[in-house]
């Protein structure tokens, strides 16, 4: 009766082929959803730039006058080219000149120019080719005493902040991001005695502040796959 009893418990608790079908399933959606969100995202950017380019090139230039039906990508195709020519033209003398005239235009209308000066310092941050970049990952309180976030540390405190802060220590400029959004967020100007800065790297952390917690770097190989929370590491 003892065998059978085991034998009976050890059928209870055996995972059925309904819970080895649902295993497959998520291991397989972890796999491609990723990879078709990702190329979802890259098609539909690819058309969003088509629609706003092909207005503005003439019916009888546009592929579909020749082969009867729209090639996707080629409105991505001449807004690369037509960036490439302004870029060009504007290292120039005659087309700083031209970028010099159209901005004190700009400058002279109110709303205009606000627009334009915050999306003009946008790119400027976004796409600048120079090696500015978050420094190191870092641990600072807020919004309380006892509440500890993930930040970035940019650069130390300069000009008037710095003057106008009156401590005994460095101060640095740290970028506290949001999640799972980690374009926003705040700028904070912390004593260095107040960061902890971390090992992990900028990118790791920003992998955690993303996935909100539940991706953490593997601390034993930097170049292996992340470990997720609920997953202890070889040292537990």
């Amino acid at each position: 009766m003892k065998n059978e009893d085991a034998e009976n418990g050890a059928r209870r608790h055996r995972p059925g082929r309904l819970a080895a079908l649902r295993a497959n399933f998520l291991t397989g959606l972890i796999i491609v959803a990723p990879v078709a969100l990702t190329l979802y995202l890259v098609w539909w950017t690819i058309g969003a730039i088509d629609a706003w380019v092909l207005p503005f090139v003439p019916k009888k230039y546009q592929p579909s006058t020749y082969i009867g039906v729209d090639v996707r990508g080629v409105g991505v195709v001449i807004f690369f080219v037509f960036t490439m020519l302004v870029g060009w033209m504007a290292k120039g003398l005659i087309g700083r000149s031209l970028i010099h005239w159209g901005e004190r235009i700009v400058d002279r209308m109110p709303i205009v120019r606000t627009l334009y000066n915050g999306f003009k310092q946008i790119a400027e941050t976004v796409l600048s080719q120079t090696e500015s970049n978050f420094e190191k990952a870092c641990l600072v309180e807020y919004p309380r005493r006892g509440i500890w976030c993930i930040a970035f540390v940019s650069t130390s405190a300069k000009g008037e902040i710095k003057g106008s802060i009156h401590v005994d220590d460095e101060m640095l400029s740290v970028f506290l991001p949001t999640t799972p959004n980690p374009t926003s967020g705040f700028l904070l100007f912390v004593p260095k005695r107040d960061v902890i800065f971390l090992e992990m790297g900028v990118e790791d952390a920003a992998k955690l502040v993303i996935s909100a917690g539940l991706v953490y770097p593997n601390p034993k190989d930097p170049t292996r796959p992340a470990i997720p929370a609920n997953r202890p590491t070889a040292a537990e």
